[in-house]
């Protein structure tokens, strides 16, 4: 589950990240030339099909440029934030086949024409999640982002198969949302025998809905897209900027592309190894995510003055299971059920930011208000917009996962492997399990992951990382960081918010800044101090 959980996978490898500073100064978005791609198609003679495609399709977008226009009204972007589009083709092994147009945005540096270093590309996780959103750090006048504001355009996109970018469905919306949902705890055989009929029923509807999409669904079709949009935006080279499950997408195109990087920031990483991608990953989330939900329980305990929920992390976890076994036997306002719940609470083990929300409406609801928890935890069922994005972000992140590489098809390595981390780790493992089983009856080619290292050129690259993160744990940064001759490593002491370049934490803060700013990286790893812990 990289990025959302049950309730919606796309935000666990997560649109962490808050919000940033500064106004469009005018003229100061150079126009794309045509010969700012990368190699031409005949620098790739005799290597893969794709390579040679995605060469093609980058020097076709590089003489194209982006057509900025003022966003559509209805895509909730106001000016000077402008939008436009870039062509890729579906199948890089064919770049004269089939193409898609994928929905691209971005806001003018905000110091002078002399300060600009480029446009720095964005993407915040999932797989699934839009990166629309990245420039209004810049009109949301986010102070963390200020300096990197005053020298970057700031560039969003929507991956391939995400919201407006050829966007791929799985199940109608109005019923994916649907709830309750059964128990993601299974009490006997009949309840397994019931969720593995759903997740092969969600495949079927996958390959239903979005079959000609499917086969082409993977992080390396979508770093090779990244590469043309590298070069529709006129740049010689990439900055990035990528969380959660962005960092695996540039550890793919640092493979991929070496000397195409010119700076990357990756932030909360997936552990890259072949053997992590993806069955493996999700096992490892489901450990991770029981020490956080600890942490978590452990300061609610802190501030029982507040919250009333107990003075121990026991009689905290107590109350959580009391209210599991209420809403199993009666679902809650008669929506919340065990897996509602689920996907309400797990926002706290992701986000520090989600700390006293979620604690807040438990608490409302352990004094008898059961409101608040049914409007924070049910699906709005008038919301339609926001649930074609919920099932569309779970689809992309279904179907990228699947696709990606191979997973266990024999029923019985999920049932042993997530009864034996269950006994321990009851908090997210078979909800993660479920959300995952439809990659055991993919019905298009699992591929074999790519081998993620350093190439010749690769420069530097910045890794940034909770000790404690739950949906990428630690040994992922560790692993990225062996494999990437260079890197360097700033590691956030005794803290575990998933997305940490978006949070108030200056010891981050100046070294991300330095680096894009510079290029500047200390000598050695960085071991930081927590960032401030949420005060009810």
């Amino acid at each position: 589950m990289t990025d959302s959980g049950p309730k919606r996978r796309a935000k666990a490898l997560g649109s962490a990240g808050v919000l940033v500073a500064a106004t469009l100064v005018a003229g100061a978005v150079a126009a794309p030339t045509a010969n700012a791609t990368a190699p031409t198609a005949t620098a790739y003679h005799g290597k893969d099909r794709e390579a040679r495609g995605v060469a093609v399709a980058a020097a076709r977008a590089a003489e194209r440029g982006i057509d900025w226009q003022d966003c559509p009204a209805d895509w909730n972007l106001a000016k000077p934030i402008q939008c436009g589009w870039v062509s890729v083709p579906l199948d890089y092994a064919k770049p004269y086949g089939k193409q898609i147009k994928l929905a691209v945005d971005r806001i003018g540096n905000t110091g002078t024409p002399g300060e600009r270093q480029g446009a720095l590309l964005y993407n915040p996780g999932g797989p699934g999640g839009s990166g629309l959103r990245f420039p209004a750090r810049v009109t949301g006048k986010n102070p963390v982002w200020a300096n990197t504001a005053k020298a970057y355009d700031f560039v969003g996109f929507d991956p391939r198969g995400v919201g407006k970018s050829a966007p791929i469905s799985c199940a109608d919306p109005q019923e994916f949302v649907k709830a309750p949902k059964m128990d993601p705890v299974p009490r006997d055989e009949a309840d397994k025998l019931a969720q593995r009929k759903l997740a092969r029923e969600y495949a079927e509807g996958c390959y239903e809905r979005s079959g000609e999409m499917l086969p082409h669904m993977t992080t390396p079709n979508t770093a090779r897209d990244l590469d043309v949009i590298r070069a529709a935006l006129g740049e010689k080279q990439l900055n990035f900027l990528g969380v959660s499950y962005g960092t695996y997408l540039g550890a793919v195109y640092a493979t991929l592309f070496p000397g195409h990087v010119r700076r990357m920031v990756v932030d909360s990483v997936v552990n890259p190894s072949r053997e992590k991608i993806w069955y493996q990953a999700n096992l490892d989330q489901d450990v991770a995510f029981e020490g956080r939900w600890k942490d978590w329980q452990d300061w609610v305990a802190e501030n029982d003055a507040t919250f009333h929920l107990g003075t121990t992390r026991d009689a905290v976890q107590a109350q959580w299971l009391k209210l599991r076994a209420t809403a199993a036997k009666d679902p809650i306002g008669g929506v919340v059920g065990p897996a509602e719940l689920i996907g309400f609470f797990q926002s706290a083990p992701y986000y520090d930011s989600a700390w006293i929300p979620v604690a807040t409406v438990f608490s409302k609801y352990v004094a008898g208000d059961t409101q608040a928890l049914v409007d924070a935890a049910a699906p709005d069922l008038t919301d339609t917009a926001g649930n074609a994005a919920a099932e569309n972000g779970n689809a992309v992140y279904t179907a990228v996962e699947c696709t990606d590489a191979k997973w266990p098809t024999n029923w019985r390595t999920w049932d042993r492997d997530n009864t034996r981390l269950h006994k321990d780790h009851p908090f997210m493992t078979w909800a993660n399990a479920w959300m995952n089983l439809p990659c055991a009856t993919w019905p298009v080619k699992q591929h074999t992951p790519v081998d993620v290292k350093s190439g010749k050129d690769l420069p530097p690259v910045l890794i940034v990382q909770a000790e404690r993160d739950a949906a990428t744990p630690y040994t992922g940064a560790v692993e990225l960081h062996q494999r990437l001759r260079g890197s360097r490593l700033v590691t956030e002491r005794d803290a575990g918010s998933h997305g940490v370049t978006g949070l108030v934490n200056p010891c981050v803060n100046d070294r991300v800044d330095a680096y894009l700013l510079t290029g500047e990286l200390d000598r050695s790893d960085v071991t930081c101090a927590p960032h401030a812990t949420p005060k009810p």
